[in-house]
């Protein structure tokens, strides 16, 4: 009759499998790298693999391997769902990691959680700049996973004081389902001192919360010769897809003004406004 193996001979080979200390980082990320294929049948190897993510003395591709196999147990692992707790648990331990690639993989895990203690430390880092876990447009990235109502004045602060571009761009993104925000919205497409990303960014929020709004500057830039090609490429797709066809057909110098457009140097734009007359203008 075959022996069932100890718990203490089970804990002994579920620590080999995850490596020792003593070995060299790329043999332990090795050994961790073939501990997925029997995760789920043991939870001694499950609470030694979350101990290694805790562990702030252990090396960080070895954390990082260990993240890796614990995110691919949530979806394969029949028995994981009892380890969930831990598993947040350990997530919101290394948040506040000294390594800022972890930090930053276990708060968007967290994020995508739309875990709680993640929203109200992003939103911290965001208020309070010397508490940040991530840089702010990091933060914002991850707020938009489950927006609450906290993140929109804070948004609006970053657009009108931004830390660098990126923070300001991903503000606006964010900005996208508030409703308070139309009147900076419209601001920053009508700037023409803002980047063409900027603006685009923020007629895509505005044709989610006022499409009116945007059908109206549309026109008013298309009309307008000294607007720039990305922002008229981005008002002829607006009036394209959402333009009303009994307001638009009939708008002659509307109509006149793409057509000119059509010929245009820059090709999208040319392209934009050929799709634009193939829908609105008569066959002659």
């Amino acid at each position: 009759m075959t022996k069932k193996p100890t718990a203490k001979k089970k804990s002994k080979a579920a620590r080999k499998s995850v490596g020792r200390a003593g070995q060299a980082i790329d043999e332990r990320v090795a050994a961790l790298a073939e501990a997925p294929e029997s995760l789920g049948q043991s939870d001694t190897k499950l609470q030694l693999i979350l101990n290694l993510l805790r562990d702030e003395e252990e090396s960080v591709e070895v954390r990082l391997e260990a993240l890796q196999i614990l995110q691919a147990a949530t979806f394969s692992a029949p028995s994981f769902e009892s380890w969930r707790g831990d598993y947040i648990a350990a997530l919101r331990k290394v948040a506040a990691d000294q390594d800022a690639e972890l930090r930053e993989r276990v708060l968007g895990i967290l994020a995508r959680e739309k875990d709680g203690f993640a929203q109200k430390k992003l939103l911290e880092g965001l208020q309070h700049p010397a508490k940040a876990l991530v840089e702010p447009e990091k933060a914002l990235q991850l707020l938009s996973y489950d927006v609450h109502a906290e993140a929109y004045p804070v948004a609006r602060r970053i657009v009108k004081h931004p830390p660098n571009p990126a923070a300001k761009r991903e503000a606006l993104r964010l900005l996208a389902a508030d409703a308070a925000a139309v009147p900076m919205l419209e601001k920053v497409l009508r700037d023409k001192s803002e980047t063409p990303e900027l603006r685009q960014v923020s007629a895509a929020a505005l044709q989610a919360l006022k499409p009116e709004k945007l059908q109206a500057y549309a026109r008013k830039a298309l009309l307008d010769p000294s607007e720039q090609d990305d922002i008229q490429t981005t008002c002829l797709t607006a009036l394209t897809q959402f333009g009303k066809a009994e307001t638009v057909s009939k708008d002659k110098a509307l109509l006149k003004r793409v057509d000119r457009l059509s010929g245009a140097r820059s090709p999208m734009l040319k392209q934009s406004a050929r799709q634009f007359l193939k829908k609105y203008k008569p066959a002659s």
